[in-house]
């Protein structure tokens, strides 16, 4: 955005700067060409009196002797002609304008003729004319006996006004340079709490309560802004503040009366004689260690989501061989293979404490739970591409239909199929919001030919260097 003003700011200064030049720049060349006619009229003016007074040969050669001095001395061709147009007298010049044809010296000589002077040249400009044409009649009114053409050259005009223009040019690049200066540091005044702003605006929707805009500099409006943006962050963090400490004190405080439920229905057990109350007495007990398990489930997700601790850097590559490893012996008393494929040397990643192996204790799980007899998982590290670590858990499960993959995430969420099998639907919840707040993600897709692979990415440290497999 700020991009987007700067180049229009320096589209509006180079418009005003080219507005402004090239009118004073054509102002300048017209008046230099009228200071030019001026000059130049008043020598033929000189001319044609001379000319008027000549009546014999002695003047005609004071005249001729008199325009060629001028003709040598400042390179101009002159002509003086008589009422008939016949050449009187005739002095060419020394500069490119005496080598050059009168290019309309017979329109210029009939108006001269007329009794009408030359009021108007062609405007010189850098690039031409080379010469400029101008007439005199000889004599006034009706008593016109003849006219004097002048072929002036251009050369100083055209030098002086190069020059002007060249000046012109320095002080609009000049000023346009101090403009352009003036607009950047106005954008980017105006840019950074807005930037800022939004820089915490991202931050507050990966999670991050305690972002705030910091910058105090821009109009009084975007100050303003900031400082209400602020204040809606600090009530939207204290009411989910209030939130979670209410369900981690609930499920704290519930604890302790079920574990002292669970206990007692323990100890009554001997007590009942068997038959239909022993079972339901089983199923009670069923239901209250469930019940006390969901507690715990509220209790991690809670602690997650308060966003207490702060990412450290942990091993990946060692976090997955150890977690393989301890279940290991769970998925051989359920009839499950559990493999791992290549595991890096090494793969640090930045994330919560512990979180790789929360995360894939949470995905073996589920795996462990829902995977038939017979199956098989495996579990693949990958890393670094782009700053990012990845680990793949696919299993040839039941799997379950594509329109339910998103059930998979969500909190208490399960298949229709999975209603009745043990555990609280918060496991994987759990490791989605770990993946989150570590600056990564869990994602789950189909797996090829069935089943169902879960996606780990989680950002590596230390800028992701290069590993070999182990």
């Amino acid at each position: 955005m700020r991009r987007r003003l700067l180049a229009v700011l320096m589209v509006l200064m180079g418009a005003a700067a080219l507005l402004l030049c090239v009118p004073l720049a054509d102002a300048y060349a017209r008046g230099r060409t009228e200071h030019l006619l001026l000059q130049r009229r008043s020598e033929a003016v000189r001319f044609a009196d001379l000319a008027d007074r000549t009546g014999s040969e002695a003047d005609r050669a004071e005249l001729s002797a008199e325009i060629g001095r001028y003709a040598q001395l400042y390179g101009a061709s002159v002509v003086v002609v008589d009422a008939a147009g016949a050449t009187v007298a005739r002095a060419p010049g020394n500069g490119p304008a005496g080598r050059e044809p009168l290019t309309g010296a017979a329109d210029a000589c009939r108006r001269a003729l007329t009794g009408r002077s030359t009021d108007r040249l062609p405007t010189v400009r850098p690039w031409g004319p080379r010469s400029v044409l101008l007439a005199e009649p000889v004599g006034r009114d009706e008593r016109v006996s003849g006219a004097v053409l002048m072929a002036v050259p251009t050369a100083a005009a055209r030098r002086d006004v190069t020059v002007r223009w060249s000046l012109i040019a320095a002080g609009a690049a000049a000023a346009f340079a101090a403009a352009a200066l003036v607009a950047s540091g106005i954008s980017r005044w105006l840019m950074r709490p807005l930037l800022d702003l939004d820089r915490a605006v991202e931050r507050l929707a990966a999670g991050s309560l305690k972002a705030r805009a910091v910058s105090d500099t821009g109009p009084p409006e975007l100050r303003s802004l900031r400082r209400h943006f602020n204040g809606m962050a600090e009530a939207v963090a204290d009411s989910l503040g209030r939130q979670r400490d209410f369900v981690a004190d609930a499920s704290h405080q519930l604890r302790n009366p079920l574990a002292t439920l669970v206990l007692q229905l323990e100890n009554v057990e001997p007590h009942i004689s068997p038959g239909p109350g022993l079972a339901e007495h089983a199923r009670a007990l069923d239901e209250a260690e469930r019940l006390e398990e969901l507690l715990d489930g509220l209790l991690a997700l809670a602690r997650v989501e308060s966003g207490a601790a702060e990412p450290a850097e942990q091993d990946l590559a060692a976090a997955a061989g150890g977690r393989v490893e301890a279940w290991m012996p769970v998925f051989r008393a359920a009839g499950l293979t559990l493999t791992a494929g290549p595991l890096p040397h090494a793969l640090p990643v930045r994330a919560l404490p512990d979180a790789a192996g929360r995360i894939l204790d949470a995905l073996l799980d589920n795996a462990a739970k829902f995977v038939p007899s017979g199956g098989r998982v495996e579990v693949r590290v990958t890393g670094p591409a782009d700053g990012v670590a990845v680990v793949r858990v696919a299993d040839d499960g039941p799997g379950v239909p594509p329109d339910q993959l998103g059930l998979l995430m969500r909190r208490f969420g399960r298949s229709p199929e999975h209603q009745n099998l043990p555990g609280s639907g918060l496991g994987l919840a759990i490791a989605e919001e770990i993946a989150r707040v570590s600056g990564g993600r869990l994602e789950v897709a189909a797996n090829v030919p069935r089943g169902l692979v879960f996606t780990v990415r989680l950002p590596c440290a230390g800028g992701g260097q290069p590993y070999t497999e182990r």
